[in-house]
């Protein structure tokens, strides 16, 4: 894990508890000092996540066998195109953990 600015610094933001997550490695180095991503569904900007304001089961849920995060809202799917968050690398990561009981996390 990494620690992410959710407003970037680069955009203003401060290193404050308000400002910062964990965030995996790999979604944060994606993610960049992004703030909006386009929805592939609508083709529009919309904002990414903020784990600090806003509700997870509200934008995202698990695909039937827990390997890919499915958006059930534009900033829930912009937030998993933006971040990469169902690359090969970390679906075949989730594919092993449920095998071992660690995956998905309990919400």
């Amino acid at each position: 894990m990494s620690y992410d600015h959710i407003q970037p610094i680069s955009k203003g933001g401060e290193t404050s508890f308000e400002n910062v997550c964990l965030a995996c490695r790999s979604c944060n180095e994606f993610k960049s000092d992004a703030t909006v991503a386009v929805d592939p569904v609508t083709g529009e900007n919309a904002p990414l996540f903020n784990p600090r304001t806003q509700n997870w089961s509200e934008h995202f849920s698990w695909s039937s066998d827990t390997t890919k995060f499915e958006g059930l809202t534009s900033i829930g799917r912009a937030t998993i195109v933006r971040l990469r968050m169902n690359n090969s690398v970390i679906v075949a990561a989730r594919r092993r953990w449920a095998i071992s009981g660690w995956h998905p996390p309990a919400s």
